[in-house]
């Protein structure tokens, strides 16, 4: 592994670590770098803050973009202590950051107790098939809200 490499990845495992031991949450650290410059760093805070959205790859993300003023990551790469879960995944995704090294695997957190292979199923089903009830409702106030962006001269894309 390049030294770099070891180095960013060594300090989201002991964040991880730290973080843990001082009852922030559970075992999960992250990063971001960009040009070999950590920007920011997140930890799992959902017990802590009593937030389900406070993994440490999100609060990552929200910290850098915070450092930075921008919504757009792009340059930035994530190091994170663990392969991130669906929702870490689609926030990765969304802040468009260019890469992905992570430690621990999907499969070492389950053995943990933290199976995201639910999560994973679910995403993949038809809406009308997931375990949780989604139910459309058609508004055309709602279209209108839509048609209104789209329209929107001075809107910022993402």
């Amino acid at each position: 592994m390049c030294d770099a490499k070891h180095k960013h990845m060594l300090h989201a495992v002991n964040l991880s670590r730290t973080k843990m031991e001082e009852g922030c949450g559970g075992p999960f650290g992250a990063i971001i770098v960009k040009d070999g410059e950590v920007m920011s760093e997140g930890w799992n805070k959902v017990t802590s803050s009593n937030d389900p959205t406070a993994h440490a790859e999100v609060s990552a993300i929200r910290a850098a973009c915070e450092k930075l003023g921008t919504f757009n990551l792009a340059g930035c790469e994530i190091y994170t202590s663990c392969e991130p879960c669906p929702m870490c995944l689609a926030a990765i995704y969304w802040a468009r950051l260019d890469r992905i090294y992570y430690a621990n695997s999907r499969e070492d957190a389950a053995a943990i107790g933290f199976d995201d292979q639910f999560l994973y199923d679910e995403v993949a089903k038809p809406i009308r098939d997931r375990s949780l009830p989604c139910e459309h409702l058609d508004l055309g106030e709602a279209r209108d809200v839509f048609a209104a962006w789209d329209a929107k001269e001075d809107k910022i894309a993402y």
